[in-house]
């Protein structure tokens, strides 16, 4: 599968970070996040894989292809012999991200934990925050977001467990940590994704970083926020016992 690897010099053998990208499931590529990812990967100590997966619109049915894509490197870093994979990703990618670790709990060689981005967790844009962030929010719009949606989703169900993580079963999920800005109208999709996490029994915890927006965590050396956030997570993916 086509994507990009970043090796930290200290990275530790047999872990690896397999991250997803995000872009509303229609743009983004390996590629363009590779400053990002390894900025992660120096902080966790581990190796990093960033597929690229199939994209609304140039492919005519992205979903669930880019399911079926990001389960594909999954499986194929097991086969390679990554021992310890954990999942990460950002905004589609953490939608992604979400829906991988449920797909794959029960698999021989489970994700040790999970951590997403700004996830958009909920397909139908129920969240009250696309009202209450609506003028904080200096990116996305609810007529565009219904868009990238309709053109990702094509005829499925956004109830279908595979498209709006919110609505599987997250019990026997590993560890996760969510961490999203407070200004984005995506903040009520990690709420609500942690709240049921929790009280699932999932060790879940969510991260809200005052005054930030989408994609935050990108801006290393603009951002205090976005330091820090990455440092957080670097600490958290290096203190995973093995599943």
């Amino acid at each position: 599968m086509p994507g990009f690897w970043a090796r930290p010099s200290s990275a530790r053998p047999r872990e690896v970070l397999l991250y997803l990208h995000g872009g509303w499931f229609n743009w983004g590529t390996a590629a363009a996040y590779r400053n990002l990812v390894g900025q992660i990967a120096a902080r966790a100590d581990v190796e990093a894989f960033i597929p690229d997966y199939r994209l609304a619109p140039e492919h005519p049915h992205p979903f669930p292809a880019a399911v079926d894509d990001v389960q594909a490197a999954y499986r194929g870093l097991v086969d390679e012999g990554s021992e310890r994979i954990a999942v990460v990703g950002d905004s589609a990618g953490g939608n992604l991200a979400l829906v991988l670790l449920s797909l794959t709990k029960e698999s021989g060689t489970r994700p040790l934990a999970g951590v997403a981005l700004s996830p958009i967790t909920d397909l139908t844009l129920g969240g009250s925050s696309w009202e209450t962030r609506a003028e904080a929010d200096p990116y996305f719009v609810r007529p565009q977001a219904e868009s990238l949606v309709r053109a990702y989703l094509g005829d499925a169900e956004p109830t279908d467990p595979r498209a709006s993580p919110l609505q599987g079963r997250l019990e026997g999920l590993p560890p996760i940590r969510v961490h999203v800005g407070d200004d984005e109208v995506l903040l009520d999709d990690s709420r609500s994704y942690v709240e049921r996490a929790v009280a699932a029994g999932v060790d879940a915890r969510l991260d809200v970083w005052q005054g930030m927006p989408h994609g935050y965590a990108g801006g290393v050396g603009m951002f205090a926020a976005a330091s820090e956030s990455l440092d957080a997570i670097g600490a958290f993916l290096r203190e995973r016992p093995a599943p």
